[in-house]
């Protein structure tokens, strides 16, 4: 049974069509305007964002940022969790904005976890839109307190706008309470952008069981970060991210040595060709000889 080949990437469980649909699609009158997509890609050991458009050729990436940089920033482990999800978010975000000439847009310097998406400044003579990009999660679960959303959030706080519900369903701390309705805590965000949560869980893992929480955490005990140090070491970091987003410089490449076993032989002429050929005869007379 043959499969459409456009399917392909949908059985590999990388690509949700119907959604792609929604985030490509442009209006006709925008005349190959980019429309921007803020996309998110979690793996076991790093966190992608991207700022991506699409083209009729394929998908062009404008800024890319990973957690596998923030150790450059100061962050040493913990590359996956909910607040290295929020600095590679934050660091997109302010990269994007310093490549394009949009610095003066700054976000929140001091997240709080409360709800905020840059606005226009009337007051300026000539005012620039913010930067805009819809997020695009791909397969992700996106429930309440998922990572991808800490991603966005960090981009937000960044300075890029990332259009989300102002009712804060989308981050730790809201609940639906029967009685008061929605309800959203954004100290309880705030508290998991800056790692509170691990630090919690490394307290009572050390009181439960020591052995366990030397092994279990033996990276951070090895680094000479404890639970009180979470909140200051985050806050170092986004300062370090803000003070100089730029990517590191690229390593110059080795130089290639040795000879290539499958480089073409030189192009002999006339006369050695047939000078070769007299040698293999003379060789052969000497050895029937």
């Amino acid at each position: 049974m043959r499969f459409h080949p456009k399917m392909r990437r949908r059985r590999q469980a990388k690509t949700d069509y119907q959604a792609r649909s929604t985030l490509v699609r442009q209006d006709k009158n925008k005349y190959n305007t980019p429309k921007w997509r803020f996309v998110v890609r979690i793996t076991n050991k790093d966190v992608v964002c991207q700022v991506v458009s699409s083209k009729l050729v394929g998908d062009e990436v404008m800024c890319v940022a990973y957690s596998h940089e923030l150790p450059r920033f100061g962050l040493k482990v913990g590359l996956t969790n909910y607040a290295a999800c929020y600095a590679t978010g934050l660091l997109l975000a302010r990269r994007l904005l310093k490549k394009i000439g949009m610095e003066d847009y700054e976000g929140i310097e001091d997240p709080t976890g409360d709800f905020f998406l840059e606005e226009i400044d009337l007051e300026e003579e000539d005012p620039k839109k913010p930067f805009t990009a819809n997020l695009d999660v791909g397969l992700r679960r996106t429930t309440t307190g998922a990572r991808v959303y800490a991603a966005m959030k960090g981009a937000c706080d960044g300075g890029i706008v990332v259009p989300h519900r102002d009712s804060g369903k989308q981050f730790p701390g809201w609940e639906k309470d029967p009685e008061a309705g929605e309800v959203y805590e954004a100290e309880v965000c705030r508290k998991y952008i800056f790692g509170g949560h691990v630090a919690d869980y490394m307290r009572k893992m050390e009181e439960e069981n020591a052995e366990k929480y030397k092994d279990h955490f033996s990276r951070y005990i090895a680094a000479g970060i404890g639970p009180d140090d979470m909140e200051d070491m985050y806050a170092k970091v986004h300062a370090a991210i803000r003070a100089d987003p730029s990517p590191s410089a690229k390593k110059a490449g080795k130089a290639q040595g040795g000879v290539n076993k499958y480089a073409s032989k030189k192009k002999m002429s006339r006369a050695e060709k047939r000078d070769h050929v007299v040698n293999k005869i003379l060789a052969r007379r000497r050895m029937m000889a």
